[in-house]
């Protein structure tokens, strides 16, 4: 493949596009977004390439991504990733597109042994293939247009290699015996769905609120709605509205100099700080938003404490040893969780194998091992 893309940027350029990316029986697929500058966050870019081409898409720039979602939805068409849970939700949100039949890079390196597993690293390792990978253009505004030649150049790059290197892993996965391992676990990815935040608990998403009593809650609650308000206003996202630090310090000091706060910026001024007092006293005449219940584990009786720890530690060090003999990280061996919670009752062994944190591929390989390790 050649270093050259093909920019869609208008709709006779995205039907030509589609018609060619339609007839592949496999895409490479990457999103750009711009959750870091603007806000709410939207994918401002899509990266497609098939065997022979790449297209880098404006979405910005048509009417209609829907012929896109047609192609993803169908198991004719294999789409490949890397590290896509990101793109999974972003193309769930904006449009409601669903990817059929995927596989993800990131996974598929994990599961041969990688360690390290970003995109340009994956690459250099498997194909011998360097891209730049700069931080800067990484972190821009995508949503900003003109995009710099350099920019689109790095967009393009994102997808060029994943055939090649989707062959590569797929090669030493079926060495392993490790593709339904992967198969299942990017069924498992693609089914995530994009779930709104809910704005009633926006609040306790705040770095610090744990610290507040009952009235520098209800403060708290009023400054993170006027932060939302203008958040929507100005289309930036929250910490380049008012940090989260900033709104913790007024609602535990609501009479604090607006001059001394640090973050609040142009708020602390004018116009904008009166709107900062109003949300405050509209705080302090208000009832705290109630404190979420904390998720407790079932209490151990204390008897019973220096067994479950013992079990924990047999049930830790057999997940390690089965990693170091597969060379694999031990978190993909079996899930914390799921020992823990079988240290804690090992007679509920057989019903904790149906649990949904744990994997089929999971069962079918250690399932016979775990319980000897558990006898």
């Amino acid at each position: 493949m050649t270093d050259e893309y093909e920019l869609v940027a208008d709709e006779p350029g995205f039907s030509h596009a589609i018609s060619k990316i339609s007839k592949a029986r496999r895409i490479g697929l990457d999103l750009e977004s711009n959750g870091f500058f603007r806000y709410p966050e939207q994918v401002c870019l899509v990266q497609i390439s098939t065997p022979r081409d790449v297209f880098v898409i404006d979405p910005l720039a048509l009417e209609d991504m829907k012929p896109l979602g047609s192609v993803l939805a169908t198991r004719k068409v294999e789409t490949v990733l890397h590290a896509g849970s990101h793109d999974v939700l972003s193309l769930d949100r904006d449009w409601g597109m669903h990817i059929e039949n995927m596989f993800d890079t990131n996974i598929a390196a994990a599961f041969v042994g990688m360690s390290r597993l970003g995109l340009a690293n994956v690459l250099e390792e498997e194909l011998g293939v360097d891209i730049p990978k700069e931080k800067r253009i990484q972190r821009s505004d995508w949503s900003n247009r003109p995009l710099s030649q350099k920019a689109l150049d790095y967009a393009a790059n994102d997808v060029r290699y994943l055939h090649e290197l989707r062959e590569a892993l797929g090669k030493r996965l079926r060495k392993l015996g490790r593709e339904d391992w992967v198969k299942e676990e990017c069924q498992r990815l693609s089914a995530t769905r994009y779930d709104p935040p809910d704005p009633d608990m926006a609040v306790f998403n705040v770095k610090g609120w744990r610290s507040l009593d009952d009235q520098g809650l209800a403060i708290l609650q009023s400054l993170v709605d006027f932060r939302e308000d203008h958040a929507v206003r100005m289309g930036r996202p929250h910490f380049r509205v008012i940090p989260d630090m900033a709104l913790i310090t007024l609602a535990d000091k609501p009479n604090s100099d607006l001059s001394r706060v640090r973050g609040l910026g142009n708020f602390s001024r004018g116009s904008m700080a009166r709107g900062i007092r109003k949300a405050i006293a509209e705080g302090q005449s208000s009832k705290p938003p109630k404190r979420p219940a904390q998720p407790r584990q079932p209490r151990i009786p204390r008897g019973q404490r220096e067994a479950f720890s013992s079990r924990l530690a047999k049930l830790k060090q057999w997940r390690i040893a089965r990693g170091k003999d597969l060379s694999l990280d031990p978190a993909l061996i079996w899930p914390m969780r799921s020992l823990q919670r079988i240290a804690r009752a090992p007679d509920k062994l057989e019903s904790e194998m149906q649990d949904p944190d744990v994997r089929r591929w999971q069962r079918k390989e250690f399932g016979k091992s775990l319980r000897r390790a558990l006898a």
